[in-house]
Order: structure tokens, then C-alpha cells, then sequence
């Protein structure tokens, strides 16, 4: 196991071990609030885009399932006819400069893996760039918009926002509360009482603390044919191997066993970069992985690798609440 990997099972564990960490902890807090608060005191230069901007994300470290998310937000609004822009950190990718428009038929390492998905799913006008500001400017000066996504971007605070949704995994929570390097927080718990929205992944019911939502299995999808099968065309029972490369891979290989089937799992680091050799499992089985590793496998993808297409579905209760909030933010002509 990994050091990243054996921290974060730590964090979420609560092991006594990490006090050690606490007086780095305290040092990061100071410096993540007094960011917070001069962001607040609208000190230093923080651009106001002249669109609506929801910014997407999360205080912990691990997945949650932003992207899923943000996915059903862009197909939400476009349904309505709003034309949604994204930007986004683009972790990992090495365009030949910053910021990037991202297109459909780019690489993930060039393009980013998880902007990647997002583009070629949707279609969706997306913008990378690590300085979010500067990223949607740019993506302004080449697309008439309506709405702005930020894929992430709590912590950038140099960028205005209007709304703030944080993503919390319901079955792992906040771990043992702490920030890093003492605990997976990005901000003290506290932070979450000046958000917008929390949804909790997984969960099975709205709370008082949050919104529900879960990610739903709809089909598979074979790599090398764009070929789309029903969840049934794996019987119960089917050996595969199961292939993760995301914030918390536990949750794709729980999800598989949830299908019935028997996924041999292997966990790579997030944003992990595959290749062939890397893949070549034994013994001999169908190879299962997630949309954003898909992204980065079809140049040298087997006829029997599929990736399984999840939806993200909110709870009725935050699609009215979204609703009422994009009909508060947006002028009456733009909405139907």
C-alpha cells in the first residue's frame, strides 16, 4: 500500500498516530482561514464574472463524485436551454499552453481526464487553467454563456462566486474531522456552515445536514466499439477484473459487487496514467473500469474492456432547490 494510501485509510480510521501531525495542522488552518477571510474582506484582486458561476466541490480529500454531478448539472440546465460553460483545474493535463480550450478529440494527457469526460459526454464548452479567473475570462471571450460551472475551485479564492455545493461521501463522511496533514480536511469543518448545498453520496434520504444523492449503474460500454449493453449482459456471478484509478476506488468495486458480479479489483492511484502492459491481468477475464479511466485506455483498449456508465440522481428536493436557485440567478427571458 501506498504512503498517499495508507494516510487516507488513517484519516478516515481516526488512528491515534496522526497527533503527531497537529502542530502542522495548526499551521494549515491558519492559513487556509486567513485566506478565507481576506476573500471575504475582498482583499486582493477577485474577479466577478458577469455570468452567474456555481462552483462544484468538496473539503475533503478523495472522491465523492463531483464529476457525476456536475454532469447531471450541465444536461439539467441545457435541457432548459441555458448555455453552460465549465472550467475546471485540469489536474494532470499538459496542454501546450494555459489556459486550454479542451475538445472531444484530445487525449487525457493533454486534455485532462476528467475535462475530457466531461467534453465528450456533453459537449460542453470547458475551459483548464490551475488560475480558475483567468480560465473563465478566456472561456468567455469565446462563448456567449449563461451559467459557469467550476469544477472544484472551493478553495480558489480569487475567483467570485454565487453558489458553493459541497460533496460529501456519506459512507466515509469527514474521517476524523482534523485538516491535512493531520486529517483529509482542505478546510475546518466549520466552512461547511457558509455553503450554499451540502449532498452526501450514498445517501438514502435527505437530512437536515444535506441533500441526498447516489450514482446509478446504467450500462456498459465496450472501449474499442462504443457498443452500449444492458447491466444484464454480465450474468450473476461474472468473474471480472475490475479497474479503478478515482478518489475512492472501494466505491466502484462495491458497486460491481452490488450488481452481483465478482470483480478481481485493482486500485491505481487517482489520475493514474495506464497502459497495456499495465492491464494485462491474469488469469484471462472481461476488464471493467470507470468512464474517467475509459478516457485514457481506448488507444490500446482489449475487445472484452468495458467501462460502466453511472448517473448521478439527486434527490427531488435539491432538483427543486437547484431550480428555484437558477430562477433567482438568472433573468426570466433565459429560463422556460
Amino acid at each position: 500500500m501506498a504512503m498517499s494510501d495508507r494516510l487516507l485509510t488513517a484519516w478516515y480510521a481516526g488512528h491515534p498516530a496522526l497527533k503527531v501531525l497537529w502542530p502542522l495542522e495548526w499551521l494549515y488552518r491558519r492559513v487556509v482561514t486567513a485566506k478565507r477571510q481576506r476573500f471575504l474582506a475582498g482583499e486582493g484582486e477577485i474577479y466577478q464574472p458577469p455570468v452567474p458561476l456555481i462552483v462544484v466541490g468538496n473539503i475533503t480529500v478523495g472522491g465523492t463524485g463531483k464529476t457525476p454531478l456536475i454532469l447531471w448539472m450541465i444536461e439539467h440546465c441545457q435541457r432548459a436551454g441555458l448555455r453552460v460553460g465549465v472550467v475546471s483545474r485540469g489536474y494532470g493535463a499538459t496542454p501546450p499552453q494555459m489556459p486550454w480550450r479542451v475538445e472531444a478529440q484530445q487525449t487525457a494527457a493533454v486534455a485532462g481526464d476528467e475535462p475530457l469526460l466531461i467534453v465528450q459526454r456533453t459537449g460542453v464548452p470547458l475551459m483548464i487553467d490551475p488560475d480558475r479567473s483567468r480560465a473563465v475570462q478566456a472561456l468567455l471571450a469565446t462563448e456567449p454563456l449563461d451559467l459557469i460551472l467550476s469544477d472544484d475551485g472551493m478553495q480558489h479564492y480569487r475567483l467570485a462566486r454565487d453558489l458553493e455545493l459541497v460533496l460529501i461521501d456519506a459512507a466515509r463522511g469527514l474521517g476524523n474531522r482534523r485538516c491535512l496533514p493531520a486529517g483529509p480536511l482542505r478546510e475546518p469543518v466549520e466552512r461547511l456552515q457558509s455553503v450554499d448545498a451540502v449532498l452526501f453520496n450514498g445517501a438514502l434520504a435527505d437530512a437536515d445536514e444535506g441533500f441526498a444523492f447516489r450514482l446509478q449503474p446504467t450500462a456498459l460500454v465496450n472501449l474499442l466499439t462504443g457498443e452500449r449493453r444492458g447491466l444484464e449482459y454480465f450474468p450473476a456471478g461474472q468473474a471480472l477484473h475490475a479497474v479503478a484509478g478515482i478518489g475512492n476506488p472501494q466505491r466502484f468495486f462495491t458497486t460491481l459487487e452490488t450488481l452481483h458480479w465478482q470483480p478481481v479489483s485493482h486500485a491505481f492511484a487517482d489520475h493514474a496514467q495506464y497502459s497495456a502492459a499495465a492491464l494485462n491481468f491474469t488469469p484471462s477475464l472481461p476488464l471493467v473500469m470507470t468512464e474517467k479511466d475509459a478516457v485514457k485506455c481506448r488507444a490500446f483498449a482489449a475487445a472484452d474492456w468495458w467501462y460502466l456508465a453511472v448517473d448521478a440522481a439527486p434527490s427531488p428536493a435539491f432538483v427543486a432547490w437547484f431550480d428555484t436557485q437558477l430562477m433567482r440567478l438568472l433573468p426570466a427571458r433565459l429560463l422556460p
